[in-house]
């Protein structure tokens, strides 16, 4: 382990769990609940998806206060639903809830819980996501991540890539943000944190938004550190 690094910070949606694929899964379940909806699980995953952002940037705007990503998603699961023929004030209450926590019940990449728990052993790992702390903890368990400690967008109250993700992360740490390397699939997240003084790792996914993602699939900077997943990451910092 790189000496100078005591901590190191993953974001989770595509880096640590595979979004599409768990969502697409649960999504389907719900659709067959449907007969006359839309039949395709992967186009709804990717539409919810896609309001992902757009939703999160009115906060990070000011323009509505912090509000955590799980009431995000329900907003922006009702808002999907008619595109895929169904009334959401139609649907049962209790199939909302339990398709809304989906995001609950992501499985890991394959190479997760051991490229964590080798690099658990060596320093800090912890989220720093833009999930809230319920979701990632039940995720966690579902999942058999092993944090040791859940951070992020809601104990810093700034959703990512505002500067106060990553700094507030690193006072709760108590470590100065050249201790920290933030852990990403994502340039545009490591750039952000490169700008706060984190170091970066860029792990690759390349399967994160399915066979026609055109973003993400190479280093776009001189990271710190550039692995194909986190077993090899584990390795690169044990030398």
């Amino acid at each position: 382990m790189n000496q100078s690094v005591q901590a190191l910070l993953f974001d989770v949606f595509g880096t640590v769990v595979d979004w599409r694929e768990g969502v697409a899964r649960d999504a389907a379940a719900f659709l067959q609940r449907h007969p006359g909806a839309r039949q395709d699980a992967y186009a709804f995953a990717d539409a919810w998806r896609g309001r992902y952002s757009p939703a999160m940037e009115v906060v990070r705007a000011g323009r509505r206060p912090f509000t955590r990503l799980d009431q995000l998603h329900r907003e922006n699961l009702e808002a999907t639903l008619p595109a895929f023929g169904i009334d959401p004030a139609l649907v049962p209450e209790d199939q909302l809830r339990w398709l809304n926590r989906a995001w609950h019940r992501l499985d890991p990449w394959p190479d997760s819980v051991a490229g964590l728990t080798r690099l658990k052993a060596r320093c800090i790992v912890a989220t720093l996501s833009n999930g809230n702390t319920s979701l990632l903890l039940n995720m966690a368990k579902y999942a058999g991540l092993p944090w040791d400690a859940i951070l992020g967008a809601e104990t810093a109250q700034a959703y990512k890539p505002m500067p106060q993700a990553y700094l507030r992360t690193a006072e709760l740490l108590d470590l100065p943000p050249e201790r920290i390397c933030l852990v990403a699939a994502h340039n545009g997240d490591l750039a952000a944190a490169r700008q706060c003084g984190l170091k970066t790792a860029f792990v690759a996914r390349p399967r994160e938004f399915g066979p026609e993602q055109q973003t993400d699939l190479v280093a776009e900077q001189d990271w710190d550190w550039v692995a194909n997943d986190l077993i090899e990451l584990a390795a690169q910092f044990q030398t």
